[in-house]
């Protein structure tokens, strides 16, 4: 099993409750910021043919093409394949780049008309975020502690209402993992903040990690 770089858990989630819908024998796919090639390989393993790309091929350890590109060319697209992919999969990538929206262009660009992009990212919206950033003025999974090459935190609001009009794409379905609690914070203040949702309003108020299907506009 090659070993996926994300949070525990979340591969599987977003194979079972997103791909599953999707991936199909023969469908192209892409993984963006493969990394280790764990969700090329469970692509694969769901009948894709896959391609996978990041920026750092050393790691790669999935049997599978590998193209090496730099997210932050203003066209990447370009050299991956404009409108040949039935399935893009970008699993904690969009937090690295210098452009979000430059980024989900490119991402619009690689799909065919009828295809799906699986996007996911941190959830600087939920409420173990907003309590941080209340208490300290800092963005959880983004700051000191978290990885160093998160750069462009993703807010929900902003992402519906412009990146994603900017970017030629609509969201056709958004989930959150863990769905009804968190995994990234202790136990003691998961339980609190876990009670917490319950009582306040908010679409992405629960969860440490957005997962969006995105189609063409």
């Amino acid at each position: 099993m090659i070993r996926a770089k994300a949070p525990g858990g979340l591969h599987e989630f977003v194979a079972s409750e997103a791909l599953a819908k999707f991936a199909r024998p023969g469908k192209k796919a892409v993984d963006l910021g493969t990394g280790h090639g764990a969700m090329a390989e469970r692509l694969r393993l769901m009948g894709c043919e896959v391609l996978a790309a990041d920026l750092n091929p050393e790691d790669f350890e999935a049997q599978l093409p590998h193209v090496a590109i730099n997210f932050d060319q203003p066209d990447f697209a370009a050299t991956l394949g404009v409108h040949s992919f039935d399935i893009v999969t970008a699993i904690e990538v969009i937090e690295h780049v210098e452009s979000p929206i430059g980024f989900l262009r490119n991402v619009r660009r690689l799909l065919s008309p009828s295809g799906v992009a699986v996007l996911t990212t941190p959830n600087v919206d939920c409420l173990p975020a907003r309590v941080k950033h209340l208490l300290s003025g800092r963005l959880r999974q983004m700051d000191l502690y978290g990885d160093p090459t998160h750069i462009s935190p993703i807010f929900y609001d902003l992402l519906t209402r412009q990146f994603l009009p900017r970017s030629g794409l609509q969201l056709q379905e958004h989930l959150l993992f863990p769905p009804r609690g968190f995994r990234l914070s202790r136990k003691s203040v998961a339980w609190v903040m876990s009670l917490g949702i319950r009582f306040l309003p908010g679409e992405s108020i629960a969860g440490d990690q957005h997962v969006l299907i995105l189609k063409p506009l």
